[in-house]
């Protein structure tokens, strides 16, 4: 049975800063009152010419690139995103086109903030049966088309941005090791955008009462997190055959500081075992746990061999956790090095002409009839 290992990383984050200080001049809040109660300083905030699908191409490049390989050898895009393009067709699909990843197959995954982690071990679990050798699995946001940014409450938590990871299938043991994943369905009304699917569609009132926002209550998912958070790391650990004294670094999703200080309490591990980097980004949803994990690596605090933990929860009520060895890109006498950078254009071109092609079949097949 092959192993999956974590093999490329990346990360792109739009350029705009919200700080603290600009949301104090749009709602009733401060620096102080906002650092204090989550450890956010400020967050990225996405252009009006990005968007979820945009962000996440840019880091599936880096990622690409990191792993040595083309966009033609994945097998599959698995795109997590509580923001995604459309309701249909999948982010995913759309990224594929964009980095011209034309033998994937391509789907989106929702599970909310703990969706990164679904979908890695999603991608694990299919390389495990064979059936793919590369997958390409990422966490794409743009949460601030979704915040109410009159409700103090929720539009200092959350931050725009993407990240990815290539997992390859290899014969070396490592990478992917076991992943614990829930749902308690019954808090779903705690954290929900009440309005823009079939339940309730967006009309007039919804627009006017703010039903197409983020609604959040923070005390009851405060309470949640904190409980399931050291609960699911211990239970990635055990069924990995690991201890917690062998962890080398717990990658937690970015949401509040003390979510995570909790957690490090409930485990009785250093806080200096958790990568934290939310008081530049905020809370970026499925996109929380690669950024950390890329910025991670590039500072030193992650290396090959090292055993981590990835741990988040979300909306849903949802909760993950997943332990890997890290790996690195593999041996290079076992994969092509191409940059991915290179097909980008290509891509493009090439899906113009589709377009093109589409629209000429259309004309004459509408004569024809």
């Amino acid at each position: 049975m092959p192993y999956a290992h974590i093999t490329g990383w990346g990360m792109h984050l739009p350029a705009r800063i919200l700080t603290n200080e600009d949301l104090a001049k749009m709602v009733d809040t401060s620096d102080q009152w906002i650092r204090e109660r989550t450890g956010i300083r400020e967050r990225r905030i996405a252009s009006e010419h990005e968007s979820s699908a945009s962000l996440g191409a840019e880091a599936s490049v880096q990622a690409l690139r990191m792993a040595g390989i083309s966009p033609t050898d994945l097998d599959l895009i698995i795109c997590s995103s509580s923001s995604p393009e459309h309701i249909f067709p999948s982010t995913a699909s759309i990224i594929q086109d964009k980095i011209g990843a034309t033998r994937a197959g391509a789907f989106d995954l929702s599970a909310a903030c703990s969706g990164f982690i679904y979908a890695i071990n999603m991608g694990a679990q299919s390389i495990r049966s064979g059936s793919v050798k590369s997958v390409l699995v990422i966490g794409a946001e743009t949460l601030s088309r979704f915040t109410n940014y009159k409700d103090r409450n929720t539009c200092i938590l959350f931050g725009d941005g993407a990240g990815a990871f290539v997992l390859q299938a290899s014969e070396k043991p490592g990478g992917v090791m076991g992943a614990v994943m829930h749902s308690d369905g019954s808090g779903a009304d705690f954290l929900t955008i009440p309005a823009g699917g079939s339940k309730r569609p967006i009309d007039e009132v919804g627009l006017h009462t703010g039903q197409h926002f983020i609604h959040m209550d923070g005390k009851e998912v405060f309470r949640f997190a904190t409980r399931v958070m050291a609960q699911s790391t211990l239970e990635a650990v055990t069924k990995s055959g690991w201890k917690l004294e062998d962890l080398k670094m717990v990658v937690p999703h970015q949401a509040n500081i003390r979510i995570i200080e909790a957690a490090a309490r409930g485990l009785k591990m250093p806080m200096e075992k958790f990568f934290v980097n939310l008081e530049r980004y905020g809370n970026t949803s499925t996109a929380s746990i690669p950024i950390a994990t890329t910025e991670a690596v590039q500072v030193g605090k992650i290396r090959p061999g090292d055993k981590l933990v990835f741990v988040g929860f979300g909306a849903g009520l949802t909760w993950a956790a997943l332990a890997a060895e890290w790996t690195g890109p593999l041996e290079p006498q076992t994969t092509r090095r191409i940059d991915p950078a290179l097909y980008q254009p290509w891509a493009r071109v090439r899906s113009f002409f589709r377009r093109v092609l589409r629209a000429l079949e259309g004309i004459f097949f509408g004569r024809q009839a």
